[in-house]
């Protein structure tokens, strides 16, 4: 756009240097009346006249040298003062400084106007030249960064580019899998990190918790008013119940947008519904302590190396916690991939599961992760797990490594 803007003023300024100066005031010799032109006519004769006159004594020897050349330049100094030279006068075409003027106003004017009449003007827009292509012409643009990519795959602003891309036309799983080559260029960045959660969540179904959340946690450790961040930040904490943290975020990012616009509205609401929630549950009804920070289970997974060839990136991960003593239904779980780990995970009563008990209820826990082959929870031949036995309610910082095969 800014090119075309800028070619076009080159042409009008071209034209108007074309047309304007025979309209501005310009230098004119004035000429002479034919009376001056008759007298300077006459001086010349005379002169030549006197010229050969000396020039006759001269050479009879009635004259001296020096008296010859005197009287020669007395005559040449006369006929000077007697021809003046024609004198050049700055003289202004009737009416062309009123011209001038005018096309200087009218030419612009007059190129915008006819090019938003018979051009395209919307064409200037980047996103209408996007929305203008067609699906095929999209898939062909990105072909071509795929295969720039394969030659040089350290590209990583390359990488976040395809990853875009595939945004645009909702290849969510291969949008995650492009932002994961782009390295240090996502990590250091706040923004990148928030959209890199957010395809990766549309890659699973809308599904925030397990590596979305840690992106979406990293991102905000960088920024803390990232938008998308604090979007995704809230909806994952709504997802666990906890409104009232997600009512947080939301707030804080309520206060970046425009008051009365319709996102603004749309986020009001939210806020409004999550508080409304977050006084229903018994943490945060009025005189009660909330309790489940307190009881809170924290750590992080990782595959043993000696497992690694065993499962692949896609494999389905799930992660739980059970009581050691009591029912064997789990008191809270995620599910994520072999392709998120190592992978952070808390549980705490917030993430009850409907009609079971809380972490709160027992004095221990277990804590385990499963790569499902099957891709259920219930295990089966093959699977690769790990487990932590004995964890009490309140333990952070946990190193859970799967390292085991079922038999």
């Amino acid at each position: 756009m800014t090119g075309f803007i800028i070619v076009a003023a080159l042409l009008v300024v071209a034209v108007l240097a074309i047309l304007l100066p025979p309209l501005l005031p310009t230098l004119r010799r004035t000429p002479r009346s034919s009376g001056a032109a008759d007298r300077s006519e006459a001086n010349l004769a005379i002169f030549r006249d006197q010229i050969k006159e000396l020039e006759r004594e001269h050479h009879d020897g009635l004259l001296t040298d020096a008296d010859f050349e005197q009287s020669r330049s007395e005559l040449q100094r006369r006929l000077l003062d007697e021809v003046e030279p024609p004198t050049a006068e700055l003289t202004d075409v009737p009416g062309g400084r009123r011209t001038a003027l005018t096309l200087l106003l009218i030419i612009p004017l007059a190129a915008a106007a006819g090019y938003a009449l018979l051009g395209n003007p919307r064409a200037l827009d980047p996103l209408q030249r996007q929305a203008s292509l067609a699906p095929e012409q999209i898939e062909a643009m990105v072909a071509g960064l795929v295969e720039k990519l394969r030659k040089n795959p350290d590209d990583a602003k390359g990488w976040v580019m395809l990853a875009r891309s595939y945004k645009v036309i909702k290849r969510f799983p291969d949008a995650a899998d492009a932002y994961s080559h782009a390295g240090t260029l996502v990590d250091q960045d706040a923004t990148l990190l928030a959209d890199y959660a957010d395809v990766l969540s549309r890659a699973r179904g809308g599904n925030l918790q397990g590596k979305p959340n840690e992106l979406v946690e990293r991102a905000l450790r960088i920024d803390p008013d990232e938008p998308q961040a604090l979007l995704l930040a809230g909806a994952a904490s709504s997802d666990r119940q906890q409104f009232a943290a997600a009512a947080d975020y939301w707030a804080r990012l309520l206060a970046q947008l425009e008051p009365g616009s319709e996102e603004a509205g749309a986020l009001e609401a939210a806020i409004t519904k999550a508080r409304e929630l977050a006084t229903q549950t018994s943490g945060d009804k009025p005189g009660r302590k909330p309790v489940a920070s307190a009881v809170a289970v924290s750590g992080e997974v990782t595959l043993s190396g000696k497992l690694a060839g065993q499962a692949k990136p896609d494999d389905v991960l799930f992660v739980f916690a059970r009581a050691d003593e009591g029912p064997r239904m789990p008191l809270a779980a995620t599910k994520a991939r072999v392709g998120d780990l190592p992978l952070r995970f808390r549980f705490d009563d917030s993430m009850a599961l409907a009609g079971g008990r809380k972490i709160s209820d027992f004095a221990s826990v277990t804590i385990e992760a499963r790569v499902a082959k099957a891709g259920k929870p219930q295990s089966s031949t093959g699977d690769l797990f790990g487990r932590l036995s004995g964890i009490k309610p309140g333990s952070q910082n946990l190193r859970l490594l799967i390292d085991q095969v079922q038999p």
